[in-house]
């Protein structure tokens, strides 16, 4: 387990506007061109009520500690960072960002006050850091952006003019003095505009491309969930079939995927059995006649079947939990069998993961998680992670001796 406190701000500490200083660089690592792009830590460096803290991130990490302690900022300025890497704008990804400021900042001459977060990122590209300054008062910015590998800055921006909805950009080119410079719009994050400015006809600027790229690919992939058993128990309509973050079309989706994927539908019967009272033999769907889906659980030969809108609060948010972990990208969007895999594990986000279950349902959870976070034998054989698990709980020690599983216990002194 790991143990965080952080140190508290003094009381003059001048407001955040711009990234945090450049990190001491190294000589350019081995890059392993074969590892998927993942977060490997998240930094609120003045977020909320963090100051200074990094979070390293496994497979499977679990944030500890009681209510107050910033788990959930965490998990909030993850999801904004993930709204920043799929374009949208910062307004979309901060829609409270008042709120974000720490609450010792102070105003600066020109009454601008703001926060600071960023994260480091592993894969092809070898470790790369994303560092973020955003302008919350009197109006939302970006106004600073930094993205670091071990040899250098590889990409900057710095807004130069108030007046404007520009910052300045430059990105490396063909060595530490060869630099391209170009205005970027204020309200999104530059690293996800690179493609589109960077020409990549030079090594380094091939460079900047594939750290930006793998950056944009780790945050895209990212699913909040939080099952609501209050909607899950109503039947779903038909439509996309992509799962929603409170599980509500639940029904709908588990239809999908049972006819997508045996293999997995076999995997998700299997865990749930575990984590509902009596014996699950199979997870049905009935279509009823308005056009709706519902699921059953049939509970084997002489055994009446139960519906899922009679089960419990914890086992329906076992069952839409255990679903995400077992079919990872496969609630998100239709994948025929054999489709190759994407290039990077699907993170979950789960807020109050622990929420209604028992302490047996939490460690069968966060054991389906670390197989997820590795080999899930039966499914897949190439040994790289599917699913990677970002929780939130007031208590993890049913989670004690579950290998590969990080606890970060975030309970200040």
């Amino acid at each position: 387990m790991t143990v965080l406190p952080e140190r508290e701000p003094a009381e003059d500490e001048a407001d955040p506007h711009e990234p945090e200083p450049e990190p001491e660089l190294a000589p350019a690592p081995d890059l392993g061109r074969e590892r998927r792009p993942a977060l490997t830590e998240l930094r609120l460096s003045a977020f909320r009520a963090h100051r200074g803290l990094a979070l390293p991130l496994a497979p499977v990490t679990l944030l500890q500690g009681p209510s107050g302690s910033g788990k959930s900022s965490a998990l909030e300025a993850y999801e904004a960072l993930a709204r920043l890497g799929r374009g949208r704008s910062v307004y979309e990804a901060f829609p409270d960002a008042a709120a974000c400021v720490p609450e010792r900042a102070r105003p600066d001459r020109q009454r601008r006050r703001g926060f600071r977060i960023g994260c480091t990122t592993d894969g092809p590209a070898g470790p790369v850091r994303l560092d973020l300054a955003v302008q919350a008062e009197p109006d939302l910015r970006v106004v600073g952006e930094r993205l670091t590998a071990p040899w250098g800055v590889l990409f900057e921006t710095a807004l130069r003019d108030p007046s404007t909805h520009v910052v300045q950009a430059a990105w490396h080119t063909a060595g530490n003095s060869a630099v391209i410079r170009a205005p970027l719009p204020d309200d999104r994050l530059g690293t996800a505009l690179v493609p589109l400015r960077v020409a990549g006809s030079t090594a380094a600027q091939r460079r900047v491309l594939e750290a930006a790229e793998q950056v944009v690919v780790a945050l895209r992939s990212v699913f909040p969930c939080d099952p609501l058993p209050e909607r899950m128990r109503a039947a779903a309509p038909v439509g996309d079939g992509v799962l929603r973050s409170g599980c509500d079309n639940l029904a709908e989706v588990l239809r999908r995927t049972r006819a997508e994927c045996g293999a997995r539908h076999a995997a998700l019967v299997a865990a749930v059995g575990p984590g509902c009272a009596g014996p699950v033999a199979d997870v049905v769907l009935e279509v009823l006649g308005d056009g709706t889906v519902r699921g059953v659980l049939d509970r084997g030969p002489g055994r009446p079947a139960t519906p899922l809108a009679r089960l419990g609060d914890g086992e329906l948010r076992f069952l839409g939990l255990a679903l995400v972990l077992v079919a990872g990208r496969g609630v998100l969007a239709p994948a025929p069998p054999g489709e190759p895999h994407p290039e990077a594990p699907l993170t979950v986000l789960a807020d109050g993961f622990a929420r209604a279950l028992d302490p047996a349902q939490s460690r069968r959870l966060t054991e389906l998680a670390a197989r997820a976070g590795g080999v899930r034998a039966g499914v897949r054989g190439d040994g790289r992670a599917d699913v990677r698990l970002l929780g939130a709980v007031s208590d993890a020690s049913w989670a004690c001796g579950v290998d590969g599983v990080e606890v970060v216990d975030l309970r200040r002194d």
